[in-house]
């Protein structure tokens, strides 16, 4: 009988080390998105919306394909042609549109799935965390139409009064060509 030696255990380095107030936080963030998520997933998009802060930046921009020289430019800039590149105004009037049952492209409406993942605090400046994380949207629509959209986001959340809010959305996605019919989804 063959014995494998066990690797001894390994310190985490201090760089990697969490303590309890950075769970709490991840905890806190990740709640969040869960909640976010389900109510997109159940159609309550003005609900959503009050997720947003008033000065809120919802922007998604067009992806192109570069060379690595050019990587830089791979993305456009607010101002610049984009998907969406919004307020919480405009979220606010697409949501009441939805809501109308006269967007054609959501009526009947889409069955989607939100997955959020690998949700990184990156700067916690104590009323501001900014936060990457990784997404999968899934939405099927009518019989047989299916789309995906998969990509990160960066986000800025602000302590208010009533917990987390979205200060600013930037949803990179990693598709350079949509083949959907339509981008009449929230990300």
């Amino acid at each position: 009988m063959t014995t494998h030696a066990v690797p001894a255990a390994r310190a985490v380095p201090a760089a990697h080390a969490v303590d309890l107030g950075t769970l709490l936080r991840q905890h806190e963030v990740e709640q969040f998105y869960s909640y976010e998520s389900a109510l997109l997933d159940a159609h309550q998009y003005e609900e959503w919306v009050g997720l947003f802060t008033e000065d809120t930046h919802y922007f998604m921009p067009l992806r192109r394909t570069m060379t690595r020289r050019q990587l830089h430019l791979e993305f456009t800039k607010p101002g610049e042609m984009a998907y969406f590149d919004e307020d919480k105004q405009f979220l606010r009037t697409r949501a009441k549109k939805f809501a109308t049952g006269t967007s054609w492209a959501e009526d009947p409406p889409s069955r989607t799935r939100h997955l959020i993942t690998n949700v990184r605090v990156t700067e916690d400046s104590g009323d501001e965390l900014v936060v990457q994380s990784n997404f999968l949207l899934y939405r099927t629509r009518l019989k047989s139409d299916t789309d995906q959209w998969v990509g990160r986001r960066e986000d800025t959340l602000r302590r208010t009064e009533n917990g987390l809010a979205i200060a600013k959305r930037f949803v990179y996605l990693d598709q350079t060509v949509l083949q959907s019919g339509n981008l009449s989804n929230f990300f």
